[in-house]
């Protein structure tokens, strides 16, 4: 049905035909159903600039979320790095004198 107009000859079509009560509770069921169907549409066509609007601001305050937080990681491991570089030349020390000690005691 392209449009109204074609809608009042099929009534009055259904109307002579005598249908039954179900039959026409089934047609006004169906009808209802796709003028919600034609109004939920509309709707989402008016607000969907407004939504994508809203989530593309969302994505993009993540985005930078995860960028400061990455930032964050990689400032505390270059802070981190030279302390443990120290930390383990000094328990290759240890280790090294503990060998040495062992050695010459052992031979």
């Amino acid at each position: 049905m392209e449009t109204v107009q074609e809608l009042i000859p099929l009534a009055r079509e259904m109307m002579s035909q005598k249908p039954s009560r179900k039959l026409v509770k089934l047609y006004v069921l169906g009808s209802v159903l796709a003028f919600f169907g034609v109004v939920i549409g509309l709707v989402e066509t008016v607000c969907s600039p407004f939504t994508a609007a809203s989530r593309l601001r969302d994505e993009e305050a993540a985005v930078a979320e995860l960028q400061a937080v990455r930032e964050r990681e990689r400032e505390r491991k270059v802070l981190e790095t030279p302390a443990l570089l120290k930390k383990g030349k000094q328990q290759e020390a240890v280790l090294c004198s503990r060998a040495l000690s062992n050695r010459l005691h052992a031979s």
